[in-house]
């Protein structure tokens, strides 16, 4: 596994030079000089580092075989590599999502560059590795890099066939899920006793309340966390792309709404990865821009927290 690590560090490295060379206005940051490299998170208890944004797929890569929309999406999933993505989350519920980007990284033969992590989404208990194994022939990946049991179903017998594929090596993390806010109590609970390598969950600037005891938890236990809804749905931008950035944005390294919402994600010291999810390369772009550049630091991001309640 150590190769195909090294494999993908040097085709991101290379891409993201490729891209600064064809549109370095892209990677400038507020003082206007140049800023290559991408904010990288390390997944807690290794030396392993992933890039600060991934992209999720619910909705967006759901196209069915529209032959046109695979095409597209495809050209979002090349611009994420370009500019130096890895991490890409799916789900079997997420419809033909997995069969999309399989045919996705067989175009841009892709697989060395991603960090690959779906779900585990059924009520049989027993079904574990099947589900795994369906997924990675749709995928069309050796194995995953992360498997997560979706919003806790079945998560008592799923994590532990989840720990025994772990430790014989057919998936090199685990980790569970949850969204919109729910059963934070019992994800808490496993939190504290379970081995996790990652938990994933709903943050954003104005759905706060895991800040409260979730991520203050996975920093005491040493859990990766990745951030779903990092723009509730899109209803961030449709509540907010109307009004002008702070005169102070600059100064917390934003350039638009869109670098504002994840950068106040992507600064708290728990958080490894945000997985906004788009159709759309020049959504894409914006994206990706967040993960470039200075970050805010506390004070900035309690005005930005500030700021968005006061529209």
């Amino acid at each position: 596994m150590a190769n195909q690590i090294t494999r993908r560090k040097f085709l991101i490295s290379s891409g993201l030079a490729g891209i600064a060379l064809k549109a370095p206005m892209l990677f400038a940051n507020t003082s206007g000089s140049t800023a290559l490299s991408p904010t990288m998170r390390r997944i807690p208890g290794t030396d392993e580092s992933i890039p600060a944004i991934g992209m999720g797929t619910w909705i967006t890569f759901n196209v069915g075989g529209d032959e046109q929309l695979i095409t597209q999406r495809t050209e979002v999933l090349k611009t994420f590599f370009e500019l130096g993505g890895t991490v890409v989350d799916g789900s079997p519920m997420y419809g033909s999502a997995a069969d999309v980007m399989g045919e996705a990284l067989n175009a841009l033969d892709g697989h060395d560059r991603i960090f690959a992590a779906t779900k585990i989404w059924t009520g049989d208990e027993s079904a574990t590795r099947a589900e795994a194994a369906r997924s990675s022939r749709r995928w069309g990946v050796d194995r995953f890099d992360l498997l997560q049991v979706h919003n806790l179903l079945g998560w008592q017998g799923h994590l532990e066939t989840l720990k025994q594929m772990r430790a014989n090596g057919e998936v090199r993390y685990i980790g569970i899920t949850t969204s919109h806010g729910r059963r934070h109590r019992e994800f808490a609970q496993i939190m504290e006793r379970e081995p996790l390598d990652f938990v994933q969950l709903t943050y954003n600037v104005l759905d706060r309340e895991v800040e409260d005891r979730l991520l203050p938890l996975a920093q005491e236990r040493g859990i990766g966390v990745i951030v779903n809804r990092p723009f509730q749905g899109g209803s961030l931008f449709r509540r907010f792309q109307s009004e002008p950035l702070p005169d102070w944005a600059g100064e917390a390294g934003v350039g638009n709404w869109a670098e504002f919402f994840l950068k106040y994600i992507i600064s708290h010291p728990a958080v490894t990865c945000a997985i906004p999810a788009t159709s759309k390369v020049e959504h894409m772009k914006e994206n990706m821009g967040a993960m470039y550049g200075t970050l805010p630091d506390a004070s900035q991001r309690q005005r930005m927290a500030g700021y968005v309640r006061s529209l």
